[in-house]
C-alpha cells in the first residue's frame, strides 16, 4: 500500500497557525482562489482510496463552511479520545485509535492501494513509524513567524529523494519526494 503526504506549508514551514488556524492560506476557507489552478490536488484525491486525518484536522474541516469536501471518499480520524462524526456525514467517515503501522496493515488487508495522510501530529506519527512514501509540499510564499510546523523530531535521520519541483505564477513551489528507507 501507497502511503502520501500532500500538504501546504508557509515558507517558514508551518502548516498552520499555533491555534490551528488557516487565515494565512489561499482558500482555506472553503472558497477557490481567482485562479482555475488547483495545484495538481484533484489529480491526487483521485488516485487515493483512502484519506486518514487527526482529529485536530478532521475538527478543522468540519468548521470550513462548505459541504463535506472529501464526497464518498473513505476518511480515517485518528484520535486517542472518542469522537463524535456527525450525523450529516457520509458513512464512509470513521474513528479508529489503531497505530499507524495497524492501520495500514488493517486497510491493505482491505484492499486499499493509496492512502492519503493529513495533519501535522498524523503525518509525524506515520513519518515516524517508516510508513509514508511519498511527499507532495506546496510551499505559500508568507511567512507567518510561528505555528504548527510540518516536521517535528524525528527517531532518525529520514532521506528524501527529489522527484520534480513546479512553480506557479502565483509564486507558490510545489516540490514532490520519495522517502528512501
Amino acid at each position: 500500500m501507497r502511503v502520501s503526504v500532500y500538504i501546504a506549508t508557509s515558507l517558514d514551514g508551518f502548516i498552520a497557525r499555533e491555534n490551528g488556524n488557516l487565515d494565512w492560506l489561499p482558500g482555506s476557507d472553503g472558497t477557490s482562489e481567482q485562479s482555475e489552478e488547483d495545484f495538481g490536488y484533484h489529480e491526487f484525491m483521485d488516485s487515493v482510496d483512502v484519506l486518514i486525518m487527526g482529529r485536530k484536522t478532521f475538527e478543522t474541516v468540519l468548521s470550513f463552511e462548505i459541504e463535506w469536501p472529501y464526497s464518498e471518499k473513505q476518511v480515517i480520524v485518528l484520535s486517542s479520545q472518542p469522537l463524535q462524526i456527525p450525523n450529516d456525514l457520509p458513512a464512509t467517515v470513521e474513528s479508529s485509535t489503531s497505530s499507524p503501522a495497524e492501520l495500514i496493515q488493517q486497510l491493505s488487508e482491505k484492499g486499499y492501494q493509496r492512502a492519503y495522510i493529513d495533519g501535522g501530529k498524523t503525518i509525524q506519527s506515520f513519518l515516524n513509524a517508516g510508513l509514508i512514501q511519498d511527499m507532495i509540499i506546496t510551499r505559500i510564499p508568507v511567512l507567518i513567524g510561528s505555528g504548527i510546523p510540518l516536521f517535528g523530531p524525528v527517531d532518525n535521520d529520514r532521506k528524501l529523494r527529489h522527484i520534480n519541483t513546479r512553480t506557479f505564477e502565483n509564486g507558490f513551489v510545489q516540490s514532490e519526494y520519495e522517502l528512501e528507507y
